[in-house]
């Protein structure tokens, strides 16, 4: 649900534009039952930039890379069914925990624990290098599609093909102070409630429940099971995920600052770069999170381009509601570049 702080005043200025669609023809990927897969097995683990990063990876040592980037308050479990599907076409499939989840740990006490949006796009590219990877395709959702916009926008050189959930999420500080109509402020709820010192103390508190209730308002037509919930919790144990998650929303709203060193490419971030790699943005019909239409967002590509809206109930979390859509569209977006 977090990560569609979209620019809302981009979102009122270019509403109107219109869409285009370039429609291409690709392998088909198998059908499966969502929740199909419940385990990824072994995690690795890399040291990769600040971080020593946890990661499942599925598929040939050699096959082309994909690296799949889960978003707040999910996991790697968001791809349990994308990942096999992936690998069974040939790819070489990398799934990361971001920093503040599951296995993936700081590599020194003293770092910073850091959320703003130029450094966890930072620790995708860090993991591309630890892993020899010089070019992915990078498919996304939430938090971990803005990260992979940036690499996209400002990296364009180690990303082939992008797939975005709810497309451009690129943003900054100032334009976030912007108003938008009531009922995108009444969406944004959780950001308010965690720039208050009862915010911090009730998702420390109550960090379960409140993740729980997340899924159930972002995603109001999937009937997850207790322990397909129970499998992602296990991920928000980590020592630092309080504090990466309300940094996070404290920073994009001007309440925290982030750090000096960043500065130049916060400063980049802000002129909202176009993305010029291909890419298929994707929404689902059910979304409950706050997130702008596609036509507000249409302007920022300006490569090979698709969206898909996806029926039938998908929520905010669209790989693991829709695994077999999701992982179609990073084949797909493979080939816009063959």
């Amino acid at each position: 649900m977090p990560e569609h702080d979209y620019d809302r005043g981009r979102f009122l200025r270019d509403a109107g534009l219109t869409l285009a669609a370039t429609q291409l023809v690709a392998a088909a990927v198998p059908a499966i039952t969502p929740g199909t897969n419940t385990s990824f097995g072994s995690i690795k683990h890399i040291n990769a930039g600040l971080l020593n990063i946890g990661y499942a990876e599925l598929g040939p040592a050699n096959g082309k890379p994909v690296l799949l980037l889960h978003g707040w308050p999910y996991d790697i479990h968001s791809f349990v069914d994308v990942a096999p599907l992936l690998a069974s076409q040939g790819y070489r499939v990398i799934v990361p925990f971001m920093r503040g989840f599951g296995s993936t740990t700081f590599l020194s006490t003293s770092t910073f624990r850091n959320c703003q949006q130029s450094v966890c796009a930072l620790d995708v590219t860090a993991l591309m290098d630890a892993l020899n990877i010089k070019r992915a395709v990078l498919g996304a959702f939430d938090l971990g599609a803005r990260s992979a916009d940036i690499v996209a926008a400002l990296w364009p050189e180690r990303c082939k093909g992008l797939v975005s959930v709810s497309g451009y999420l690129i943003g900054y500080p100032a334009h976030n102070s912007l108003p938008t109509p009531p009922q995108f402020e009444h969406a944004f709820w959780y950001q308010y409630y965690f720039a208050t010192k009862t915010g911090l103390e009730g998702y420390t508190k109550y960090l379960d429940d409140f993740n729980k209730y997340i899924w159930q308002l972002s995603s109001p037509k999937w009937n997850f099971s207790d322990a397909t919930y129970a499998r992602t919790a296990t991920a928000f144990n980590n020592p630092d995920h309080v504090a990466i998650i309300i940094h996070n929303y404290r920073w994009r709203l001007g309440l925290a600052n982030g750090e000096a060193k960043y500065d130049a490419l916060e400063k980049r971030l802000a002129e909202l770069p176009t993305i010029a790699v291909p890419t298929i943005t994707m929404e689902g019909d059910a979304n409950g999170a706050a997130h702008a239409p596609p036509a507000a967002y249409r302007a920022r590509f300006t490569g090979k381009y698709d969206q898909r809206t996806l029926t039938g109930g998908i929520g905010h979390n669209l790989p693991q509601e829709a695994p077999q859509q999701f992982a179609q569209a990073v084949v797909d977006v493979d080939g816009f570049g063959s």
